[in-house]
């Protein structure tokens, strides 16, 4: 049993490095704001998690400690990491930041503007 938590050990964190190393490299390359997010929100979360994954597999079937700690720190990584790679997406769009010319569409445009319009504090507001 031993032998086996080890090797899940092993295979997690690896898995874990690898996607910090991918996170890594894709905050360095990529063009813009909102690709470099997505990279640092989505595999950034899947390394952590897969880290610790692998340490509460070892704590759990090497050590014989069963870390609530760990559960919920993976629970709540899971929830809030995605989330605010979105928020802070949204927010430097909000703010006018511009993405890459290599970017093809542009789906909030015309929402926000409609929103925008839709408002009836808004001065360009048509009701």
């Amino acid at each position: 049993m031993i032998v086996i938590a080890n090797i899940l050990t092993i295979i997690t964190i690896s898995v874990g490095v690898i996607f910090t190393v991918v996170t890594t490299i894709g905050v360095l390359r990529l063009p813009d704001v909102y690709t470099r997010a997505h990279a640092a929100s989505k595999s950034a979360t899947l390394g952590v998690l897969s880290i610790l994954l692998g340490v509460f597999i070892h704590y759990w079937f090497v050590e014989g400690h069963f870390s609530v700690k760990l559960i919920l720190g993976i629970v709540f990584l899971f929830v809030t990491a995605p989330i605010g790679g979105h928020l802070m997406s949204r927010a430097a769009y909000m703010s006018g930041v511009k993405p890459t010319s290599l970017t093809v569409g542009d789906d909030l445009a015309p929402l926000l503007k409609q929103a925008l319009l839709d408002n009836p504090k808004h001065p360009k507001s048509e009701k």
